[in-house]
């Protein structure tokens, strides 16, 4: 099946630690269409610097949510055809870890945490923001809230010590229908920095929610960094093989 883009992309993709505080509808429903991914999908990262100057990557992506952890292998493809995979790997009891390979690696490699920030564009949609923070220990539902034409719920999630993170915390506009984030702003701890993520052109296909383009702008900063699905499957059929240490090196 062909569409625009999946549900819980980028920003707000990929669930990161464990049980979390009783919360709104549309923070189980978030939580549901992680907890039933299984998805491949074909896309590129634009990044738009503040001339309006546009570097398109591609990027292609395998998702699914075995019991009790998320796994998602996804390759960038520069310009140059220069390659990486990096494979994400989310329990719920909070444990999370990144592995990296490059063409002739006979292994990846772990990712370490300080390099969670930075991402193949830099820091717009850096490897941590492809984890979303709706399994984070604190979750805060702060009511009803209006974001454009939709009702939505409004949720701040806090991380625990189980929750590894550069962000100190994360708002998330949930569309109070499906649970999709339609709108997100994320802080960095200690600069304070408040980076925003805009989902463009909701819609459902075959139960998952999706939009055709994730936006990210760094606050009182020129430039932006976008997301956008060409095609994929919601229904991948993907197994561990999928996933496993020869694919990560296989380029």
């Amino acid at each position: 099946m062909r569409f625009r883009s999946l549900a819980l992309l980028a920003s707000t993709l990929l669930p990161m630690g464990a049980g979390a505080l009783d919360g709104p509808v549309s923070l189980a429903l978030a939580r549901k269409q992680v907890e039933t991914a299984d998805y491949r999908m074909v896309g590129h990262l634009v990044r738009v610097d503040e001339k309006g100057v546009r570097t398109s990557y591609g990027i292609n992506i395998n998702a699914h949510w075995f019991p009790d952890e998320l796994r998602v292998l996804f390759e960038v493809v520069s310009p140059a055809d220069a390659r990486v995979h990096v494979l994400l790997e989310m329990r719920s009891e909070g444990e999370t870890t990144m592995q990296i390979a490059h063409p002739g690696d006979t292994r990846a490699s772990s990712l370490p945490f300080e390099k969670w920030r930075e991402g193949p564009l830099g820091a717009g949609f850096s490897y941590e923001d492809f984890l979303a923070p709706y399994f984070w220990q604190i979750q805060e539902d702060r009511g009803k809230a209006q974001f454009g034409m939709r009702n939505c719920d409004l949720l701040v999630s806090k991380p625990g010590a189980a929750n590894r993170t550069h962000y100190s915390e994360v708002e998330s506009w949930l569309d109070a229908g499906s649970g999709y984030p339609v709108h997100v702003e994320k802080i960095m701890k200690g600069t304070g920095v408040v980076k925003e993520f805009n989902s463009m052109g909701l819609r459902q296909s075959q139960g998952v929610w999706f939009a055709s383009q994730v936006e990210e702008k760094m606050r009182g900063h020129s430039g932006s960094t976008l997301l956008v699905i060409d095609r994929g499957s919601t229904k991948a059929h993907l197994d561990l093989k999928d996933f496993s240490s020869v694919q990560l090196t296989h380029f």
